[in-house]
């Protein structure tokens, strides 16, 4: 299954793919091209160390979020990308990107969703008293961090964790986690039904 990482920031989770595909714990998946809306993205350094070819569309070159989400869709094709990873991608796709892809975009979110969708979410787990967060795996769709749930991984919420320390434990999971579904995925063991997804073990 030929991989595309869509990124913007430092990409530790992009490494845990990395390293994942280095080892072979990816399976069948190959990461074939790593895409940042952001020039400089330390993310774009992680791939090019690994020999996995990258570009840049950035977003700030376009009018709004259709027109970039267009030029996203054609270098994501260009690639013949059979699943599309967000690791750390923080633009909300659109439908101009999104149709004809379903069930092929998956994204990483620092929270058990569906609590705590949307930015800062380990801010917002501490913000409302929470004794549990986590990270979750889920099919993107053209919400905000609503499309159905693959997989997801819990952790304790500490009495003196802070918006940092909680962020650090989530990451931890957040990078087991990640490339065994995508593992997963290539080995056609997950499958939906609606917003229902199972995963054989």
């Amino acid at each position: 299954m030929r991989v595309v990482v869509l990124v913007s920031g430092g990409g530790t989770n992009l490494q845990s793919l990395l390293d994942a595909s280095r080892s072979g714990s990816l399976g069948a998946a190959a990461i074939v091209g790593v895409i940042s809306n952001r020039p400089g993205a330390g993310a774009l350094d992680r791939a090019t160390a690994a020999g996995v070819p990258t570009r840049v569309v950035d977003h700030r070159g376009f009018a709004g979020r259709s027109s970039f989400d267009a030029a996203l869709r054609a270098e994501v094709d260009s690639l013949g990308a059979e699943l599309i990873v967000l690791a750390g991608f923080m633009r909300v796709l659109t439908e101009t990107f999104l149709a004809g892809l379903e069930d092929r975009v998956i994204n990483i979110h620092p929270s058990l969703l569906p609590s705590f969708p949307g930015v800062r979410a380990q801010s917002q787990a501490l913000h409302h008293g929470a004794k549990v967060a986590g990270c979750t795996v889920h099919f993107v769709d053209a919400g905000l961090d609503s499309g159905a749930i693959i997989a997801q991984a819990a952790v304790p919420v500490l009495d003196d964790d802070t918006d940092e320390s909680l962020q650090a434990r989530i990451l931890v999971e957040e990078h087991r986690l990640l490339p065994v579904v995508v593992a997963d995925l290539a080995a056609g063991r997950v499958r939906r039904q609606g917003r229902r997804v199972s995963r054989a073990t």
